[in-house]
């Protein structure tokens, strides 16, 4: 039986797991930390439950197809419910647009609020679905970096749906020639924050992402988002995959052949098959010690970063839902600071998730709300954090209490903070950087590292900071894809 190690119990990393396990590999994952999840983690403090990293569940089919594979029942480790809205809007003039994630829907609440024609939100909706289904699936559930992808794309269909803003102009572009309301501009121009980048550099095509919320739907796993670490780990142990946490692997051995295996604790654990959950740029630094390597991917833009507030608030608001977003009123001026200034900008725009909507008195205490508040930040460069902590807390408690009509800070019954530098602390990310690099050119996507290490045969990458991207249903593609290319190699072995 041929053996694989897999570097990191991240989403991509078990998922990857699970993969090679039913196809026969004897599998082990080594974790540096406690427990699994990589960013997708939990804690409890004061009875009020936390879930520390992604906040947004969307394509639970992705998931699904994991546990079919595996020949088990997804409902068996997790169960999920649809959400009717998929985000509240809030807009300093006091306007708020309660999304729908129904898009006939949607389109009403955006002619009622902004006076925006419906038939132009269907129109952009029914294009954002095309681009997906045309080019959005192709490139997404296949690597960039190997020929046979591109004879996968339906050239004739995409000629037909690709608009020359797609592919030469910005998001925002796209979406300022798509509507007449600035208010349903920077509410779409907001996707681009679902990789970390700037809508006023990233490129026309990313508009596919609103289709996966507004034509496919949102939705909340019981329990809260931990819950799909939880299956995850509980699906790759029912499959045989060992785990080894607090166990972080030193380097990747390898020879001009190919891979070898690892060193753990100076003991080298001898492998046919490598898989690295961990980010790209430490993979080559670290465990490759690749400095030249490591340093062509440094050079390339961060995506963003995140401040995060856990916030257990005294208090029920029922005008707020599970995904809020309170925005700046200078969105541009926003995104300048977080890319080109790289630094604080004092009136950030604002996210509010609050799973105790959907599990009243289990999320949080009776009559009480957890509120995970995170506004978009720079990647670490030599700012001071400690001093942006202070000022981000001020500026979020300001707003949140102006637009609301109450103010925040005496409800505030306990608190944690998540910042840059312990996002790059505690998950191994390069500078913070939530997705590894930005997508703020016509070429991020080709430039973002492949799932394979072209000069190491034997050695695969998987999750955030690779191809695909970052997110939940990205880093399990990342594993479908990295798994698939070695069930291939190892098929041709076999028959060689």
């Amino acid at each position: 039986m041929q053996r694989a190690i897999v570097i990191g119990a991240g989403v991509g990393g078990m998922a990857a797991a699970i993969r090679l396990a039913v196809s026969g590999f004897d599998v082990v994952v080594y974790e540096s930390n406690p427990e699994p999840g990589g960013k997708l983690t939990h804690f409890t403090q004061q009875g009020f439950q936390f879930d520390a990293g992604p906040s947004l569940f969307t394509q639970p089919h992705i998931l699904e197809e994991l546990f079919v594979l595996a020949g088990e029942r997804m409902s068996d480790y997790l169960q999920y419910d649809s959400v009717p809205y998929a985000c509240h809007y809030f807009y300093e003039d006091g306007t708020d647009i309660r999304a729908s994630a129904d898009p006939v829907l949607l389109a009403a609440e955006l002619e009622a609020k902004t006076g925006e024609p419906p038939e132009h939100v269907q129109r952009y909706l029914k294009e954002s679905a095309q681009l997906y289904q045309t080019v959005g699936t192709i490139f997404l559930d296949h690597s960039l970096h190997k020929p046979a992808t591109f004879s996968k794309v339906p050239w004739l269909k995409l000629a037909g749906t690709l608009r020359r803003s797609h592919l030469f102009g910005t998001m925002h572009e796209r979406n300022a020639r798509s509507f007449r309301s600035e208010k349903i501009v920077q509410l779409f121009n907001r996707f681009a924050t679902y990789n970390g980048s700037t809508p006023y550099r990233a490129p026309g095509m990313l508009t596919l992402i609103p289709h996966l919320e507004h034509n496919e739907g949102v939705f909340y796993p019981h329990g809260g988002m931990i819950s799909i670490t939880r299956a995850l780990y509980q699906l790759a142990i029912r499959k045989g995959v060992q785990f080894c946490f607090n166990q972080p692997v030193s380097r990747i051995i390898h020879t001009r052949n190919g891979v070898e295996g690892v060193v753990v604790n100076g003991v080298n654990q001898p492998a046919h098959v490598v898989v690295s959950n961990a980010d790209a740029y430490f993979t080559y630094k670290h465990l490759l010690q690749d400095e030249r390597k490591a340093q062509k991917i440094g050079r390339q833009e961060r995506s963003s970063s995140a401040m995060v507030f856990y916030w257990g608030i005294g208090k029920e608001f029922p005008q707020l839902d599970l995904h809020n977003i309170f925005f700046a009123k200078d969105y541009a001026a926003e995104f300048d600071h977080l890319f080109r200034l790289k630094k604080i900008y004092q009136d950030p725009t604002v996210y509010v998730n609050i799973t105790s909507k959907c599990e009243p008195g289990i999320q949080a205490p009776a009559g009480m709300e957890n509120w995970f508040v995170m506004v978009n930040a720079p990647a670490v460069t030599n700012q001071d954090w400690e001093s942006y902590r202070a000022i981000y807390r001020r500026a979020i408690l300001d707003k949140l209490s102006r637009l609301l009509g109450q103010s925040i800070e005496p409800l505030i019954r306990t608190e944690a903070v998540l910042d840059p530098l312990a996002i790059a602390a505690k998950t191994s990310s390069f500078r913070g950087a939530l997705y590894g690099t930005s997508s703020n050119s016509k070429l991020a996507a080709f430039l973002r590292h492949p799932n394979f290490a072209a000069q190491i045969p034997g050695l695969y990458f998987v999750g955030g900071t690779v191809h695909p991207g970052g997110g939940i249903p990205l880093c399990l593609r990342s594993a479908a894809i990295a798994a698939g290319m070695i069930i291939q190699q190892k098929g041709r072995r076999k028959h060689a």
